[in-house]
C-alpha cells in the first residue's frame, strides 16, 4: 500500500526542519555568547568570540548533520523493509 502524503505530514516536516534550524542557529548563539562573557572576563580581544563562533558552528553542524543522516538512514531501512514484505 503506497502512502501519500497529506498536509499533516507536510507541516509535521516543516516543524521538524524548523527545529533542526534552530538547534543550529542556537548552538552558534551559545557559543558566541560564551566566547563574548569569556572574553569580557579576561580582558581579551575578541579571541574567545571568535573562537566560541567556529566552534559552535561546526558542533551545530556536526550535530545537525549526524542526525539527518541517521533519520535518513531510518527512513531507507524502512523502505526497503517494505518493499520485502
Amino acid at each position: 500500500m503506497v502512502r501519500t502524503p497529506g498536509p499533516e505530514r507536510a507541516l509535521g516536516e516543516g516543524y521538524r526542519l524548523l527545529g533542526l534550524g534552530l538547534q543550529f542557529a542556537g548552538g552558534i548563539i551559545l557559543f558566541t555568547v560564551g566566547g563574548f562573557l569569556l572574553d569580557r572576563r579576561l580582558g581579551l580581544t575578541p579571541a574567545f568570540t571568535i573562537v566560541g563562533t567556529l566552534l559552535g558552528a561546526v558542533l551545530s553542524f556536526t550535530s545537525v548533520y549526524l542526525r539527518l543522516k541517521a533519520e535518513t538512514d531510518a527512513e531507507r531501512e524502512r523502505r526497503k523493509q517494505e518493499r520485502g514484505r
